[in-house]
């Protein structure tokens, strides 16, 4: 799509581009960069300036002007690659700054993704609301499928599910092609909020506007059954990736190792050492998680292999998260393997896990009480509380 300038308008300049520069200069611009600048040429350059701006409340903008004044070009590219690394390091509120000062200069011809990511870094530095109407003052052209979708991300990270669906409904009312990534972010947020009975609507809308699914796709919607125990649907998602026309040797990979633990005669008659020595080859993008394989497992009964990937989830470097723990706890509370939950419970409270999935600790502490585990109930509670966990209990 062709790039565009936001700023259609000396009035819509004056009353939005002065405001947000007031908020981000926050009124110290003259007098907060304080480092000398080496006289190495090969070390003064631009980036290393802006990197040097160790406080938040420190100006980018007077940078970039002092850099400018010095006679020194700069160009879109340089500045995009430099908010780059300022948003992998999470310093947002410079990465804005450098937004704002490319919005400010005409001669800088913004692209739909410089809008996505301003929308997104809108978002961390001011809050949802603040990208919400920044989002809602675009002009028409601006608001393209990549500045829906990184509103929608915005809502769908805080789990704010309501208005994730309404602006849902407004991306199926427009006549813009949103792609596959769309899609995704609202089957991840029902995965995450527990609502995984809608994932498959979200995939017939998809279809039905023709989008190509892609990985991670074809991953949620299969995670979405495997929650459920849907094996069989489990097993249909399959075959329809194998006559899917994009899909390729990494796919194939994703199938074939789903389908060694789908199948319950190749499950039942599995040697492989390890999980992780089957997921050799696969990258990150594409394997299918632990927590499905578990779930297949526990469907299945089979006690050993979920014994085994979770010795082997724990043995690697991987950061555990509540789900992780959840997600086994769960397995072993169905197949009646009491001991295991205490074991697991136990190996939770050593973690130094500060990631909790609310909706789903809920879920298990429910589900302790429909299997009259009171006393692990009780102490599973008392872990999320001493981790500022607000579980609800009966």
């Amino acid at each position: 799509m062709a790039s565009r300038s936001l700023f259609l308008s000396l009035r819509w300049r004056g009353s939005n581009c002065s405001s947000w520069s007031r908020l981000l200069s926050s009124g110290t611009a003259t007098t907060e960069y304080v480092d000398e600048y080496p006289n190495n040429s090969e070390t003064d350059d631009l980036r290393s300036r802006i990197f040097r701006l160790r406080l938040p409340k420190r100006s980018v903008t007077t940078v970039i002007e002092k850099w400018v004044g010095e006679g020194n070009p700069v160009s879109i590219s340089y500045l995009r690659q430099i908010s780059k690394d300022l948003r992998k390091s999470q310093r947002f509120k410079h990465a804005l700054e450098i937004s704002e000062w490319m919005v400010s200069h005409e001669e800088y011809k913004l692209s739909d993704t410089d809008y996505a990511i301003r929308i997104d870094l809108m978002a961390k530095v001011f809050g949802i609301d603040a990208a919400e109407r920044y989002f809602e003052d675009l002009p028409p052209t601006a608001k393209t499928s990549e500045t829906y979708t990184a509103l929608l991300h915005s809502y769908a990270a805080a789990k704010l599910t309501e208005k994730v669906e309404e602006l849902y409904e407004r991306i199926k009312e427009s006549d813009l092609s949103f792609p596959a990534l769309t899609y995704n972010e609202i089957m991840t947020l029902y995965m995450s909020v527990g609502q995984v009975e809608k994932v498959s609507s979200v995939v017939e809308e998809l279809k039905r506007q023709k989008v190509a699914p892609d990985i991670f796709t074809y991953n949620l919607w299969i995670s979405s059954f495997a929650a459920a125990l849907n094996i069989d649907q489990v097993k249909r998602i399959l075959d329809e990736m194998r006559f899917d026309s994009s899909c390729n040797d990494g796919w194939m990979r994703y199938i074939n190792l789903v389908n060694v633990y789908v199948t319950a005669s190749r499950l039942a008659n599995a040697e492989s050492s390890s999980p992780i020595e089957t997921e050799k080859g696969i990258t990150q993008r594409e394997w299918i998680t632990y927590d499905f394989l578990v779930m297949l497992y526990a469907g299945l009964g089979n006690k050993d292999k979920i014994d085994q990937i979770w010795k082997s989830l724990r043995m690697t470097k991987q950061k555990m998260t509540s789900r992780n723990y959840i997600c086994i706890l769960s397995s072993y509370t169905i197949l009646g393997h009491l001991k295991e939950v205490g074991e697991v419970i136990d190996q939770w409270k050593q973690s130094t896990t500060t990631d909790f999935d609310i909706y789903a600790c809920n879920r298990i502490l429910s589900a302790f009480a429909d299997f009259g585990l009171t006393e692990k109930a009780n102490d599973l509670h008392l872990l999320l509380i001493q981790r500022n966990c607000s579980p609800t209990k009966d």
